[in-house]
């Protein structure tokens, strides 16, 4: 069963909350959160992206980076920009977003569940990705970024979830830039945080990441660096019932042909697809369907029968984008090393995919139908791994609101 614990979070004072709180750090590139973070002194990106403090021709992985972010986390503590709350408690994160609000538990969770499989993942993590974290967390003492959780779905969790909103006043509520509210409720009530644990403890066999095995990855490497510290065997984490969330599509580019022509592709793609020229851009209704932008014309893609694997991994639509298409028709291979491919966030419209093949960056581009929760359960359960970039989830957390230090 899943072992959370609430914890004594460090956090912004109210007034400091909006200009605090952050995107988390891998959306962004340096360039971007030097833009972001511009004429704001207290933005936690002076934390998760420290070189914008910094030449703007430093290596972002040097040992002043994490340095200077040690210093900017503690300045922003000494400046009572940011405080620790006096005991444990859990938190109660609500995002709303395009109508529709989702709502999670702000915990730790236990290293010892991440390396027994209690907590489930997904994906392969990148060496020098996990490493950048694993410096961060171990020159700061602080996890900043919190590693997304679901679990399925639990009655009683949501109903705690409701009573603690509807009796108390929310901690935190603003809308940041780009139209996400974010609500946040401190639980401080002994035995609402005993009811949340034992539910956890004794109705919630498993979590699994949704998004953030790297932060999950180091933050478990780092607890061995500081094993006498009870804190460190613990890591941030946002658990949601699989109820409340959305995952969005996760879609590609190709760069070149593979020096076919656009007739020649078009011709070997009608061996396991069913192609229809469309009128306007296609995004995909059902499973097995995939729109493709080519030569400035939008397809409809369907998946014939018996053109595709039927186990847990090869049904699925980036499976088959990847063995059909970009495989076997394209020769990229590995799409976590080739750069002959790049992947485009659903967030970012169908129309920044006719964008890159307009202006000459891609010569094809890629429109998935989302993975589902379930299909993201049923993979983890058989132990298998998704292939790269999958699932896009949508709305994310702000770092900066609720951090846990070592």
């Amino acid at each position: 069963m899943a072992i959370i614990k609430p914890f004594k979070a460090l956090r912004p004072h109210n007034e400091y909350a909006k200009q605090v709180a952050s995107r988390p750090y891998d959306v962004l590139n340096s360039e971007e959160a030097r833009k972001e973070a511009a004429d704001n002194l207290v933005s936690f990106l002076l934390v998760t992206k420290s070189e914008i403090s910094l030449s703007q021709e430093i290596d972002i992985h040097t040992e002043a980076v994490y340095n200077k972010a040690k210093e900017n986390l503690q300045s922003l503590i000494d400046k009572k920009v940011l405080f620790f709350d006096e005991k444990p408690c859990y938190y109660i994160y609500e995002l709303g977003w395009k109508g529709r609000t989702q709502t999670g538990l702000v915990c730790v969770s236990s290293v010892e569940d991440y390396y027994n499989d209690v907590i489930k993942k997904h994906e392969f993590t990148r060496p020098e990705k996990e490493q950048d974290r694993i410096n961060h967390i171990r020159t700061t003492r602080a996890q900043t970024g919190n590693v997304f959780l679901a679990c399925k779905d639990n009655k009683e969790i949501n109903d705690v979830f409701d009573h603690w909103k509807k009796h108390n006043n929310a901690e935190y509520s603003f809308t940041a830039d780009d139209g996400v509210v974010h609500t946040i409720w401190v639980v401080n009530s002994f035995s609402t945080i005993d009811v949340i644990t034992n539910i956890f403890n004794e109705k919630i066999p498993f979590t699994y990441i949704a998004d953030g095995h790297h932060r999950a990855a180091s933050a478990a490497s780092v607890s061995k660096t500081f094993p006498d510290s009870t804190d460190a065997q613990y890591f941030l984490t946002t658990i949601f019932p699989a109820n409340q969330l959305a995952i969005l599509d996760y879609n590609r580019i190709a760069k070149d042909l593979n020096s076919l022509t656009p007739e020649t592709f078009l011709q070997k793609l009608e061996l396991e697809f069913i192609v229809q020229p469309s009128e306007a851009a296609v995004r995909p209704a059902q499973l097995h369907e995939f729109g493709m932008y080519l030569d400035r014309k939008w397809y409809r893609l369907q998946s014939k029968e018996g053109s595709y694997r039927q186990d847990p991994i090869g049904i699925l639509d980036v499976t088959i984008l990847q063995e059909n298409i970009l495989g076997k028709l394209l020769g990229i291979g590995d799409p976590r090393t080739d750069n002959r491919v790049d992947f485009v966030g659903g967030i970012r419209g169908l129309e920044e995919l006719e964008q890159r093949v307009t202006r000459g960056e891609a010569a094809a581009a890629f429109s998935l139908y989302p993975v589902s929760i379930q299909q993201l359960f049923d993979i983890a359960d058989s132990g298998n791994v998704m292939p790269p970039k999958s699932t896009w989830f949508e709305p994310k957390l702000r770092d900066g609101l609720l951090t846990h230090c070592i």
